[in-house]
């Protein structure tokens, strides 16, 4: 990124961290009573797992699927003190997919409340926000905040060994990428009825968001049943394997550390393949997803965009394309949140045409 487009993204940037948090609701729906609501990091929930796959009668598709899922049941979900600048509670649950590590399948999620004039939360829609393959979680986080900001609840999921789990020891020098990816989309479908029972969540408009190696985790959440209220994949697509091995940058790197682990193409296809979002993309309900991505993009290539978006059906106004790269990208975000955050927004009545 040249001197000029880092100046202007980072004034972006302080514009959207900077955007008054205090919020007026809109209609909200169903919601529980948030007239005595009290936070604490005593506060305690019970959480249900409302994953449902259904029948899939495609094959490879059904394989995936198994390879996915788990055995649905109930879980604790509670409150701990949030870190400085990163939201107001931190809201943690176990994984449905437990990797051994005990720090890290205990999943985060940075919770953004949206507040009225005098600091008090208040009713509305809400979004599980997925980040990007940063260790800073920078973009997600911004995300996070303008979403806030514009009357979304939003609860910033940390994805394994991310953050507070990944611990002072960083990421374990073994760490099975794709096991890892995995047990993310597993976190990202239970994040759902994580925040469903959080006070003043509007438990009818929760939704999914999640940009660059996020947008890929939702792409694949999306995919596994229909629980979001809308889902929205940012800088993303389909058929990882080509763009592990054709993209620049972050690709690049992990393809570089794929190499010197001595796995070969074959063997790298063959893992990616139980996290590929394409093979279950025809699952998802192209009425309630939105793919925004960059003309320009070389790290997630304009190709991989629109397969997802073919295998998902989406029609064109739910495909936008920036005249931007994956990084200058950013400077879109204030236009960009404001259409997610009216799409979030929006009740199950029929969509209007965008």
């Amino acid at each position: 990124m040249n001197t000029c487009l880092r100046f202007f993204a980072l004034v972006t940037l302080a514009i959207l961290l900077n955007h008054s948090a205090v919020v007026q609701a809109d209609d909200a729906g169903k919601v529980s009573d948030t007239s005595t609501v009290v936070l604490s990091s005593d506060s305690k929930f019970e959480g249900i797992d409302s994953l449902d796959v259904g029948d899939e009668t495609i094959a490879d598709a059904k394989l995936c699927l198994d390879g996915l899922k788990w055995l649905p049941g109930k879980f604790p979900v509670y409150l701990q003190a949030a870190r400085k600048d990163c939201g107001d509670w931190l809201v943690r649950f176990p994984s449905s997919r437990p990797s051994g590590n005990v720090l890290n399948d205990e999943v985060a999620m940075e919770w953004y409340q949206v507040k009225d004039k005098s600091g008090q939360p208040i009713a509305a829609p809400a979004a599980v926000i997925i980040h990007e393959s940063g260790s800073g979680m920078t973009v997600g986080r911004v995300i996070a905040k303008a979403l806030r900001s514009k009357g979304i609840h939003t609860f910033m999921m940390q994805l394994p060994y991310y953050g507070v789990r990944r611990g002072p020891g960083g990421r374990p020098k073994d760490l099975n990428l794709v096991g890892a990816l995995q047990q993310g989309i597993a976190d990202a479908r239970r994040a759902k009825d994580a925040v469903s029972v959080m006070p003043t969540v509007d438990t009818t408009r929760i939704s999914l968001q999640g940009t660059s190696l996020g947008g890929f985790v939702t792409a694949t959440t999306a995919g596994l049943d229909q629980a979001y209220h809308r889902v929205i994949v940012f800088l993303a697509g389909g058929d990882l394997y080509s763009v592990l091995m054709e993209g620049n940058k972050e690709s690049a790197q992990v393809r570089e550390e794929l190499t010197k682990s001595g796995m070969s193409e074959s063997e790298v296809r063959i893992m990616l393949s139980s996290i590929e979002p394409l093979r279950i993309a025809h699952r998802v309900d192209p009425k309630r997803t939105w793919l925004f991505s960059a003309l320009y993009d070389e790290v997630v290539p304009p190709r991989n965009s629109k397969l997802f978006a073919d295998a998902a059906h989406l029609e064109s106004n739910h495909h936008m394309e920036m005249q931007a790269n994956h990084y200058s990208g950013i400077l879109f975000l204030p236009m960009v949140t404001q259409q997610m955050a009216e799409i979030m927004s929006e009740s199950g009545r029929p969509l209007r045409d965008r």
